[in-house]
């Protein structure tokens, strides 16, 4: 067939995906091979990939594929997460356009909007995991409101409530007004904000005094309680035991005092509001203050605040202020910066709120968790990164805030009489079983009445590896004894809280055994002014059209390039660029390589040593097996873009710019036969070895290099075990090339066209001593016409120009006159240069501090650059000399 001038993946990348999933490749079973398991950060069913997501599923891609390579029985599994809080507000939008208030349907009615919405938008994000090329096994897809999975998260709070691990109670606790749910911890994300302070007067009871306090929530006035200040405070000790007037409702409270008071913040008096701050909330229940919650669950004013009520809050500070102006109590305002807890779903900023929830006791939890990393049965990628990281967290951990006022989720399953009283059970039956063993016969009249809140989504997917093998609610199947636990989790950094160590916790507790020993935590994809990418900046990619675009090899490719463990990367399209290059790269050798096709030579059985292929095949033999080693190593370590950008300079500089151009044969030549077929195999192998990266082009060329078997395909293939190279002839393969090298720039100096030759080069037999395959590269690469043994620096002859290499000097002699005055200028100018050099590496070497705290191979990368510059610098001084 006749190969377009471009590779076109387009219609490659169907073709293919569409093979390798009918042909049932990428599901697994249980077998007698090892398992390799991984299972998918369940993106939100509500989402589309973004390129944090494509780094990360790229990344699993890699390891999964490489490891059915190694004959390993990989099962990726794939599936999404149910996304409480988004999914809700997605569906309430849309019930909006139809003109339904959420309010006014059951909750039965909104369940089938909400699973009628998943089923139409919930395959988007498999679409684009498809044309990704992510070998996921289908048939294991999980979502964490199927069935099985729902009774699995029921099951689990019913067990830890049995343990005494899960309680109710009222506590402070984030509130998302926009989505009207309680949050945990670690659902609030805190910004710098620029915020105004107000300076506040608050009269004294029957004085004409007053006690100025600054405030940044001047909305909250009306639930105040109490003013406190410290006891050792001078500027209030003569107003101990007054009381105090609250602006604007005219409510009477007392002074109290408190050493928790900062005397140097502010005007060092504090407004009390128990009902809206975390640390008012402690001093209220010290000093026995009542509780004045003026905020509806929806942020506006409520009832009790008296003024102003069913007002938006940020739009009843701005009244607020006003009235304060109006009354005179305004004593000033100034700029103030602070810290601001805003919701992560909803981006809403989170009032602090006493409420009923449910929560989790952590402590019991993260104990061992905490052991399972410091101990290193569960080892983190790049730890010096995120360990420290993570041993605070757990470290520091507080109780788990788990319910949310939803109804998109698993629902609590705790059952209320009219009393209170309550019962927690799997199902209703259980429920009123366990009510009456507790409390005995329910009243007539009275009926069991299920909690109205859903679980936090995290605490469905910390089950996720065992679950998505139905581990929690089919204890001990074979699944789960052979798939679990999984080989590796990779994810983003920004979870190692919510769901990384959760899951620990939940597989140290229903398990009894870890439930990944690595964790390889990718960096945070930023644009590149460094900005986190998002809609609302517009800064955030399609991946669809960037696939449209270049091909989903190149844009792999371009985001593993740039993306080294854990550290943050600059997307850049020029990534995908190089990505794209890449791919014609290979598709520019398929087709050189079946042009040689067409020329070879089956009257040659075996390779002569004076034919440059001789050499070739040896040296790029040795390479290769050099080359696997080294990514063998860097994928031990987790480098993965370290392992592609080895790989990538294998193929695009070892095997065509130097292989390639040694083993051509010349105008018109005809190929030899055992080249030809070296040449293939070494192709072959280089395709298995980048198809992990980028699995679509490898396929195609593959498939294109010569005739398959049907099931012959390149993702089923194995790769070899690794073979001990040659290091002596890497050194002469270096030495040759850096020679060649030279040779170029001689013919770039002297101006020569292709055809002319260089006439004579004297070469010292010492360089590359007998080795007849080496100058036959030498000879065809350069366009020499003859080669002579001799020291050039014996010669006078003014048409020889002299050349340092290595410790030795090698003569070209040019068909154009060379320039004496003019060479001996420029080397003097580089003797410069490499003094220079040498004198910056000897200070480098000569520094303790560096020397004691540099890695082992970065010291001796700077000895060997000095051997070398040492080298250059005595073989000019003989040139010079000459």
């Amino acid at each position: 067939m006749d190969l377009s001038k471009h590779y076109e993946p387009a219609g490659v990348e169907s073709k293919w995906y569409a093979h390798w999933t009918a042909n049932h490749y990428f599901n697994s079973f249980p077998n007698d091979r090892p398992p390799f398991t991984v299972v998918i950060p369940p993106p939100n069913v509500t989402g589309v990939l973004h390129m944090g997501h494509t780094l990360n599923e790229t990344v699993q891609d890699i390891l999964v594929r490489r490891a059915r390579m190694n004959g390993f029985n990989a099962c990726w599994v794939p599936g999404s997460d149910h996304a409480s809080i988004a999914t809700e507000a997605r569906v309430v939008a849309m019930l909006k356009e139809k003109g339904i208030d959420k309010n006014n349907i059951s909750r039965e009615q909104f369940l089938e909007y909400a699973f009628e919405w998943k089923e139409k938008y919930g395959t988007i994000i498999y679409d684009q995991i498809a044309r990704l090329g992510c070998s996921v096994d289908w048939n294991r897809t999980t979502f964490t409101m199927d069935d099985h999975y729902y009774k699995a998260v029921i099951k689990v709070f019913v067990d830890l409530f049995k343990k005494k691990m899960i309680y109710r109670g009222a506590r402070m606790i984030h509130w998302d007004p926009s989505a009207r749910t309680a949050l945990s911890d670690e659902e609030v994300e805190y910004r710098e904000v620029e915020g105004t302070l107000y300076y506040i007067k608050y009269p004294v009871e029957d004085s004409p005094e007053f006690i100025t306090i600054a405030t940044q929530r001047p909305e909250t006035i009306m639930g105040d309680t109490a003013v406190c200040v410290h006891p050792s405070d001078p500027k209030y000790t003569h107003l101990l035991g007054k009381r105090i007037i609250v602006p604007l409702i005219h409510r009477s409270v007392p002074l109290i005092t408190d050493e928790y008071i900062d005397m140097s913040f502010g005007t060092g008096a504090l407004k009390v509001t128990p009902a809206h701050d975390i640390n008012d909330y402690n001093l209220g229940l010290k000093h026995g203050l009542a509780v004045i919650d003026t905020l509806n669950e929806d942020g506006t004013l409520s009832e009790a605040a008296e003024i102003f009520v069913g007002m938006d809050r940020f739009e009843a500070r701005k009244k607020v202020v006003e009235k304060i102006q109006e009354a005179g109590l305004l004593l000033k305002e100034e700029p103030y910066s602070t810290r601001l807890g805003f919701s992560q779903r909803s981006h809403a900023v989170v009032e602090p709120r006493i409420s009923t929830q449910w929560f989790v006791k952590m402590k019991p939890l993260a104990i061992p968790a905490l052991e399972a990393v410091v101990s290193g049965s569960i080892r983190i990628h790049p730890s010096e990164k995120f360990l420290a990281t993570y041993k605070y967290w757990l470290e520091n951990v507080k109780d788990w805030c788990i319910s949310r006022q939803l109804w998109w989720g698993q629902r609590i399953p705790a059952w209320y009489d009219s009393r209170g009283n309550f019962v927690v059970a799997e199902n209703e039956s259980l429920a009123l079983e366990a009510y009456q063993d507790q409390f005995g016969l329910l009243a007539v009249h009275d009926e069991l009445t299920q909690d109205e809140d859903v679980l936090d989504t995290w605490f469905s997917s910390w089950l996720w590896p065992i679950e998505v093998f139905r581990g929690i609610t089919d204890p001990g199947n074979t699944d789960l004894n052979y798939y679990y636990p999984a080989s590796v989790l990779v994810t983003g950094q920004d979870i190692i809280f919510f769901w990384v160590a959760r899951m620990i916790m939940a597989g140290l507790e229903f398990q009894h055994a870890i439930p990944f020993p690595d964790v390889y935590f990718t960096g945070m994809v930023r644009d590149k002014q460094g900005r986190k990418m998002s809609k609302s900046l517009g800064n955030s990619p399609d991946l669809l059209q960037l696939i449209d675009k270049y091909g989903a090899d190149a844009v792999r490719f371009g985001i593993m390039i740039a993306a080294p463990a854990g550290n943050d990367l600059l997307f850049d399209e020029a990534g995908l660029e190089q990505g794209r290059n890449f791919n014609n790269k290979l598709w520019n050798a398929l087709k050189l390589v079946r042009i040689w096709a067409s020329r070879l030579d089956p009257s040659e059985t075996k390779v002569s040593e004076t034919d440059p292929g001789f050499f070739a095949m040896d040296w790029f033999q040795n390479r290769f097996s050099q080359a696997k080693t080294e990514a063998n190593r860097l994928f031990a370590d987790f480098k993965i873009s370290e392992a592609l950008k080895s790989i990538y300079s294998l193929f695009w500089d070892d095997f065509c710019s130097w292989y390639l151009e040694w083993v051509k044969p010349g105008f018109e030549q005809p190929m030899h036969q055992e080249i030809y077929d070296k040449t293939i195999s070494f192709f072959e192998e280089l395709l298995l070895w980048l198809h992990p990266f980028i699995p679509f082009v490898t396929e195609e060329i593959y498939h294109l290099l010569r005739e398959r078997k049907p099931d012959d395909d390149l993702c089923l293939k194995q790769l070899a075990p690794e073979n001990i190279f040659n290091q002596s002839v890497l050194d002469v393969g270096e030495k040759l090339r850096l020679f060649l090298t030279v040779g170029r720039e001689f013919r770039q100096q002297q101006q020569l066209k292709n055809s002319e030759a260089i006439t004579r080069l004297f070469i010292p037999k010492e360089i590359f001593g007998e080795t007849e395959s080496l100058y036959a590269i030498i000879r065809k690469q350069l366009n020499c016409t003859k080669i002579e043994f001799k020291d050039s620096s014996y010669t006078n002859d003014p048409d020889i120009q002299i050349i340092p290499f290595h410790s030795y000097q090698i003569g070209f002699e040019s068909p154009k006159k060379t320039d004496n005055a003019k060479r001996k200028e420029e080397l003097e100018k580089e003797l410069t240069y490499f003094r220079g050099f040498l004198e910056s590496l000897n200070k480098k070497l000569s520094n303790e501090r560096f020397v004691q705290n540099a890695k082992p191979e970065v010291i001796d990368l700077e000895r060997k650059k000095k051997a070398d510059t040492e080298e250059k610098i005595a073989a000019i001084l003989l040139t010079l000399k000459a």
